[in-house]
């Protein structure tokens, strides 16, 4: 059984994901229009990502920037293509504007996914109450993954918060794994190690020129390297 932690890098389109995989990411997640902060990628781009690459892919699926679902209908129709053209995993997460999970967006979403791998993104990090809204979604079906910074501004502020979870991992509504990410360094990572946490999640930093500029592959090994160093 391998120790290996989970590398997740955001991905635009086919070069990003070639020079991601070559510097040793796990995972992608695939989004479009970085200014809004990841939206749902078109269906032809998942499907030339999906030929470039073989690693797991995680599409995202939102029409906004923020946290509001927004046209729920045209979302499930995207999930529907993107389904359709052979999508398995995604990442999603809505909250009302009280901050609580937004369960009718987010049901109506996993209906169409039919039993695939989501990730619940950084929606967490705004939630009016954190351990409520784990909760609240502890039955929902294909759910294992969080992703989060432990705080909305970020890692550096989110590690009690990062550790205090991890130390509650399979309790009720701490069984998906925690995906690190938001303002991740490398400089965090033994903290994050010691305390168990094994998955994260990179985008700026597998780009050091910029968000404008494309994944570089040696800025991924670079942490690929760092994981796999005791």
């Amino acid at each position: 059984m391998t120790n290996r932690a989970v590398l997740e890098v955001i991905a635009l389109d086919e070069e990003d994901a070639v020079a991601a995989q070559t510097g040793g990411a796990d995972r992608l997640e695939l989004v479009a229009d970085m200014a809004a902060d990841g939206l749902t990628p078109s269906t032809a781009s998942f499907a030339a990502i999906r030929a470039a690459v073989d690693i797991p892919l995680r599409v995202m699926l939102r029409l906004a920037d923020g946290f509001a679902a927004g046209d729920v209908d045209a979302l499930v129709g995207r999930a529907e293509e993107l389904r359709s053209a052979g999508a398995t995993e995604f990442v999603l997460g809505f909250l009302t504007p009280d901050g609580e999970p937004d369960l009718v967006a987010v049901e109506r979403l996993i209906a169409v996914l039919d039993g695939c791998r989501w990730t619940f993104h950084r929606a967490i990090d705004r939630a009016a109450d954190r351990d409520g809204l784990r909760k609240a979604l502890a039955d929902l079906p294909g759910l294992d993954t969080y992703l989060t910074a432990g705080a909305a501004t970020g890692v550096d502020d989110g590690l009690p918060t990062l550790r205090a979870e991890a130390a509650r991992t399979g309790e009720p509504g701490y069984e998906p794994q925690i995906l690190v990410g938001g303002g991740l360094r490398l400089d965090h990572l033994p903290t994050l190690r010691a305390a168990g946490l094994t998955a994260f999640h990179i985008g700026g930093a597998a780009r050091p020129r910029g968000w404008t500029h494309p994944v570089a592959t040696e800025a991924v090994r670079t942490w690929r390297e760092a994981l796999d160093t005791p």
